[in-house]
């Protein structure tokens, strides 16, 4: 069996990198030999966790942006490239979440979510696909969610947020495929996180209920398949969406 780190002198750039399935995410890329830019709105936060790779040994530097701001992106990526002299891959990971009942949701409801969650990803897009366009080469994973497919009662706004993110995907594929840079999404089903831990068990119990593997996903399931789309095995791959549910939408 290879112990090729397949990444090595990769730098990745992961927005929501320091906790829950973006810290996942963060540390499988590293244990297949990236440097880290940890991305999160809180700097202490982002340090924190890039302190914890930087004890074991991965070079990763964390930095503050506010996803829903462009100049944050561009400042951010701009940065990162000054600091590691490349980008080579970027994932959109950073999300948020306000759910109610349509009826109920306020228009700020709405604007947050899609801010974070979609313009977020716009921005971030936007800002690493100049760099990726100069070396002829990228790699861009945007965390979708399997209700961006399906739609999910009290989540409007996040399925909608999601469904744009799925969709950003498929176009950034298509406008930058003949810079050799490929963008595929990747949609967690019922993940468990600190996020679904506040959910009550009768909540659980209903997603369990529809999931045909029988148990939640682990963050860990959601980095695999990020892993591979960042990978050279992914490189005749675009466009695509990943389902990682347990087979709870087929």
């Amino acid at each position: 069996m290879s112990c090729e780190k397949r990444l090595e002198g990769k730098v990745a750039l992961v927005t929501g990198g320091a906790r829950g399935i973006g810290k996942a995410i963060s540390a499988r890329l590293a244990a297949e030999g990236a440097k880290l830019a940890i991305v999160d709105i809180m700097l202490d936060v982002a340090q924190a966790t890039a302190d914890e790779f930087k004890a074991q040994g991965v070079e990763a530097r964390a930095y503050a942006a506010n996803v829903a701001k462009f100049e944050d992106a561009e400042q951010t990526v701009a940065a990162v490239v000054a600091d590691f002299g490349t980008l080579d891959i970027l994932v959109n990971n950073a999300g948020i979440t306000k759910d109610t009942l349509m009826l109920k949701m306020t228009e700020e409801m709405w604007d947050a979510v899609i801010a974070v969650n979609l313009k977020g990803t716009f921005n971030f897009t936007k800002a690493a696909v100049r760099p990726m366009m100069k070396q002829r080469a990228g790699k861009i994973v945007n965390i979708a969610s399997v209700v961006g497919r399906m739609g999910n009662a009290g989540q409007a706004n996040y399925s909608a947020s999601k469904a744009g993110v799925i969709a950003l995907a498929k176009t950034t594929a298509k406008e930058f495929a003949t810079r050799n840079i490929q963008a595929n999404a990747v949609a967690p089903g019922y993940i468990e996180t600190a996020m679904t831990e506040k959910l009550s068990q009768e909540a659980r119990d209903a997603f369990l209920k529809v999931i045909p593997a029988g148990r939640g996903g682990k963050p860990e399931d959601v980095a695999a398949v990020v892993y591979f789309l960042c990978s050279p095995d992914s490189n005749y791959v675009t466009g695509q969406v990943i389902n990682v549910d347990g087979g709870m939408l087929m």
